[in-house]
């Protein structure tokens, strides 16, 4: 098979399942991992995909989304450093809110025994992670619940966000940069991302690097809106130059 017939099988099986990925392209065509990411970046040169960790979505599907299951296994190394390190931006005795994310969920997992907290989150797996935590005072802030998310959204959820001020918010994005902000898929998760932000004195966003200037439909806030951005070595100096000449410190683990 000739390169422009595999790509254009390629973008076949992309706009049919939605997203395709590296390693099953590359035993599916009996050809290199290699030779798939070539083939991807002619595709999204010529404005046919675009490109995502570990594959490609087809163009103008700024609303796909991962469920749970992928968001949890994908760059698990780096969203572990991620979570270990944000360690280090909790309050000694004070108020967090855990946005809903798979980054996140890992520093619900990482909090130790000994920490004494008050946590607010509307992730029902973070609340479920937490809830036995003897030191934690744990709310968990109710709504309707997105089944891909398994978040609470709408007016419930925003309104509690209203009545609150907490000392640090550890933030998620599906993608971030200078230019497009932070963005998500889904206007209500975006909506409830622009409440949190707003109830925190603090804003510490940890995302991997993939998400580095990946744009989504929804946005719910600027670069500027956060104080820290924790992700992984794979952040290129251009983009934390980037970030950093909007104010936001940038640290890379």
């Amino acid at each position: 098979m000739y390169a422009p017939e595999r790509q254009q099988e390629i973008l076949r099986l992309a706009r049919d399942g939605g997203r395709v990925d590296v390693l099953s392209l590359a035993e599916e065509f009996q050809v290199t991992a290699e030779t798939i990411r070539r083939d991807l970046k002619t595709l999204d040169r010529a404005g046919l995909v675009r490109r995502v960790h570990g594959g490609a979505i087809p163009a103008g599907r700024l609303d796909f989304e991962p469920d749970l299951a992928e968001r949890e296994s994908t760059s698990a190394d780096e969203k572990d450093r991620i979570a270990r390190a944000a360690l280090a931006e909790l309050p000694g005795d004070g108020t967090v809110i855990l946005d809903a994310g798979s980054t996140v969920s890992r520093l619900a997992g990482a909090l130790p025994l000994e920490a004494t907290l008050t946590v607010v989150t509307h992730s029902l797996p973070i609340a479920a992670r937490l809830a036995d935590h003897p030191g934690i005072q744990l709310h968990l802030v109710g709504g309707r619940v997105r089944h891909r998310t398994r978040a609470a959204v709408d007016a419930w959820a925003l309104r509690a966000y209203g009545e609150i001020r907490a000392d640090v918010l550890f933030i998620a994005a599906n993608g971030f940069s200078a230019d497009y902000g932070l963005t998500t898929p889904d206007l209500a998760e975006a909506a409830v991302k622009r409440a949190a932000l707003h109830a925190a004195r603090r804003v510490v966003l940890l995302a991997d690097s993939s998400k580095s200037g990946q744009e989504h439909f929804a946005r719910f806030g600027d670069l500027c809106d956060v104080d820290l951005l924790i992700t992984d070595r794979g952040l290129s100096p251009e983009d934390a130059a980037s970030v950093e000449r909007g104010g936001t410190e940038v640290l890379c683990v």
